[in-house]
């Protein structure tokens, strides 16, 4: 369902570590709102409900829950760093547009 860029994980991994949060799961979500519409929340859990979803990438727990799935089917997490600094990039085949921050978009109808 969701993949891990090898770069995504091991960001994600090292988050864990500095958090002392080696045994959660990487929880991701999407809420109505954001510059276009649509936006992803990514962040830690050790629990999970009967009707989430669990899928694995690269030894990563990931959660997510039945609403958020279905904008979420095929997605890709990568984690780049640039002049900037480093951020996770999400390219999402259920999108149409994303803003320029590429923390928002539209969905597909």
């Amino acid at each position: 369902m969701i993949n891990l860029s090898q770069a995504a994980a091991k960001e994600i991994k090292r988050l864990q570590a500095t958090r002392d949060k080696l045994d959660s799961q990487l929880r991701l979500q999407v809420k109505a709102g954001g510059c276009s519409g649509w936006f992803y929340i990514l962040e830690f859990d050790e629990t999970t409900s009967a009707e989430e979803i669990v899928c694995n990438s690269h030894g990563i727990s990931i959660v997510v829950d039945a609403e958020s799935s279905e904008f979420l089917k095929g997605l890709s997490l990568d984690y780049s760093e640039d002049l900037m600094g480093g951020g996770f990039r999400f390219h999402n085949p259920n999108a149409t547009e994303t803003c320029s921050c590429g923390n928002s978009f539209v969905k597909k109808n």
